[in-house]
């Protein structure tokens, strides 16, 4: 995105406010993701933080299980995670939802492991070649983020942690990958 030079910002400053709001209108139209902020932070005041990430969590743990019914790999295990972690980052764009960003992440990656631990260790482990990768790094990612929250947090998100731990070090793709990478085998925060 080109940033403004100084000279249009006053001029823009300096412009009426109804052809300000007019602008306003047809450039928030164009941005999704500033009409979803704007629905959080004006229309809903801010304070349905909570719901919504309860909401999203739901509906992870529900498609989850239903595809965990219609399909079974590693491969498309991978795309519904790659999936719901985009529809978590809206959440988080919108919400500015720090601790709601980790323990949904934590969730979705622990959910996956409880529903399809089965499925993968059936599998053989070359087929969890891009899926192991993903999980590993997407768990350090957040663990780190994690580590920044204030501890009254971890009591959201300490079992998911632990757990989701515990089954990248019980799959063997993923623990190699975890050794690698520094992951710890237990949440000790």
């Amino acid at each position: 995105m080109p940033k403004l030079d100084e000279q249009l910002k006053a001029a823009i400053v300096r412009m009426p406010v109804a052809e300000k709001d007019k602008l306003l209108l047809r450039l928030a139209a164009k941005d999704v993701k500033l009409i979803r902020r704007l629905v959080f932070e004006l229309l809903e005041g801010g304070e349905t933080r909570d719901e919504r990430a309860a909401a999203l969590r739901e509906e992870i743990a529900n498609d989850l299980l239903k595809s965990s019914r219609d399909y079974s790999s590693p491969g498309y295990l991978l795309l519904y995670l790659r999936h719901w972690n985009a529809r978590i980052n809206e959440h988080v764009l919108a919400t500015k939802d720090k601790s709601g960003e980790v323990s949904l992440v934590l969730f979705m990656l622990a959910e996956a492991f409880r529903l399809r631990h089965e499925m993968l260790q059936s599998f053989p482990e070359r087929r969890s070649d891009t899926l192991a990768p993903y999980i590993v790094k997407r768990t350090a990612s957040i663990l780190a983020k994690a580590k920044k929250l204030h501890e009254d947090y971890f009591i959201e998100f300490r079992r998911d942690a632990q757990e989701l731990l515990e089954y990248i070090w019980a799959f063997r793709p993923t623990a190699v990958l975890a050794k690698e990478q520094g992951l710890p085998r237990y949440w000790d925060l």
